[in-house]
């Protein structure tokens, strides 16, 4: 990609301005280690942003909303003079709008550098190539702002939904935030097509991606800044897709997205092209389900991101050690049973005894060992997951040799026993072999780091960080 071209108009402030620069000493606060070129991913504690910060009399904004347009230059200085008056009106903190020109061939260029030569709080920045997700990953990353915006620049969406979007951005509570048209409270006017799209695209990301926020297109959206930092490198698209790829990369990262019914009218003079728009999007959902299935996506730099997670801290009365694997183990293994014995009564109807036995036991085997891998021993990321699962294979032969012979032997002892007396004595068979697989999971499968595992010459991580660490020339694509 070439590099873009920043022009920022008068009212343009701060490093922003002119590109990336300082961060009023934003390094202090970012938990990162200078040893050796290597640091943790942990980004720096959510905070309350001041209502009176420093900043402010420096003219360093706490919100910053990006407008995105490209050949607007009939509804740019309307739409821009409301939001700008909505803001001034309503918004308790200091603000800029950043008009940004996706290579426009009309007089939008002309416009939005009157618009941020007439408004203090306007600046104009002008990129040389096409591209939704381009423009707002070259304005997020290049702004002073702790809360960054985007909206599109028909105003379709009820401006009153703003502060309620970037309230718990600013309060510390969430990392991202998103207007829904697809709330059960939203109150949205647009034709059918467009309603069919929108849920059935939502319905696809649902079930193909496991997403869990409600509605990935709306252009409605903010970010805390320390999270884009670490989140832009990631999202490949430049395009349409860019904010459905970084809210999934969000997502999977285990960060707190805030959803926000909102009124929305559709806007009938739209120069998006439904048909390519569709297509792409339906091009990124497969390349991100791939990229999540083979496990290629550098999810663990996001992983436990925040100093004040919760779960790092050391309390009293929390099992830790031993006595915290086997409460996650036996939480693990009332679920494998569960659903084992479901397989077993399922594989029942069609197969045999033994058969039925053997693919249940493969199938619940194959979770169990993932959800302890995750949840009991508290292994992240995909290395070794391999192994793990071949080693867990081995203890599924054991657990299968146990089951087995317990099934052959009432069978030899009964004949033709009932059905729930074949359950019976599968639940005793289990309970003897989950003994026996948690010692083997615990020693062998996923036994306690030692020191001496760690990259030589590395020192030891502080005993609340807990994540891995990687090359700062990692941030790279």
């Amino acid at each position: 990609m070439t590099t873009d071209s920043l022009r920022s108009g008068p009212g343009a402030t701060g490093p922003g301005a002119t590109g990336r620069g300082s961060r009023d000493g934003r390094g202090s606060r970012d938990n990162r280690s200078s040893r050796d070129g290597r640091h943790s991913a942990r980004l720096p504690v959510r905070e309350h942003l001041p209502a009176r910060a420093p900043a402010t009399a420096a003219g360093v904004p706490v919100l910053d909303v990006v407008l995105p347009v490209y050949n607007e230059e009939k509804d740019l200085r309307p739409c821009v003079v409301r939001l700008n008056g909505h803001l001034a009106r309503t918004f308790p903190y200091p603000f800029r709008i950043t008009v940004a020109d996706n290579a426009s061939t009309d007089s939008t260029p002309a416009v939005a550098a009157a618009l941020a030569a007439e408004l203090p709080g306007v600046r104009y920045v002008r990129l040389e190539e096409k591209g939704r997700g381009r423009a707002l990953r070259t304005v997020w990353s290049a702004s002073d702002a702790p809360v960054l915006a985007y909206m599109d620049v028909d105003l379709s969406t009820d401006l009153n939904a703003l502060l309620p979007l970037v309230a718990p951005l600013i309060s510390g509570h969430s990392d991202l935030a998103i207007g829904s048209r697809l709330a059960r409270s939203s109150r949205v006017v647009r034709g059918p097509k467009r309603e069919f799209i929108s849920r059935a695209y939502n319905l696809i990301l649902r079930s193909s991606l496991a997403a869990g926020f409600s509605d990935a297109q709306c252009g409605f959206k903010a970010i805390r800044r320390e999270v884009a930092e670490r989140l832009l490198p990631m999202v490949e698209d430049s395009g349409w897709f860019f904010d459905t790829e970084l809210l999934v990369l969000a997502e999977r990262a285990g960060l707190r997205i805030h959803e926000v019914p909102v009124d929305w009218i559709d806007d009938p003079d739209s120069t998006v092209h439904i048909v390519r728009t569709a297509t792409e999007d339906l091009k990124g959902v497969w390349r991100v389900g791939r990229a999540l299935a083979v496990g290629a996506l550098p999810l663990d730099r996001l992983a436990r991101p925040f100093g004040d997670d919760p779960r790092d801290r050391a309390l009293t009365g929390v099992p830790r050690g031993l006595a915290r694997q086997l409460v996650g183990f036996c939480f693990v293994g009332v679920l494998s049973t569960l659903f084992y014995l479901a397989l077993y009564s399922l594989f029942r109807l069609g197969v045999g005894p033994q058969i039925a036995n053997g693919g249940a036991l493969l199938v619940s085997a194959v979770a169990n060992t993932a959800a302890n891998r995750r949840l009991t021993f508290g292994v992240r990321g995909r290395g070794g997951a391999v192994r793990h699962q071949a080693q867990g294979l081995v203890v599924f032969a054991i657990g299968l040799a146990l089951t087995s012979g317990s099934l052959a032997a009432l069978g030899a002892a009964s004949g033709a026993p009932s059905h729930g007396t074949e359950l019976a004595v599968l639940i005793t068979a289990n309970l003897a072999a989950t003994v026996l697989r948690f010692l083997l999971l615990r020693a062998w499968v996923f036994p306690e780091r030692r020191t001496t595992e760690r990259d030589e010459g590395e020192a030891p991580l502080p005993a609340t960080a807990g994540l891995p660490v990687r090359n700062e020339s990692e941030d790279v694509r």
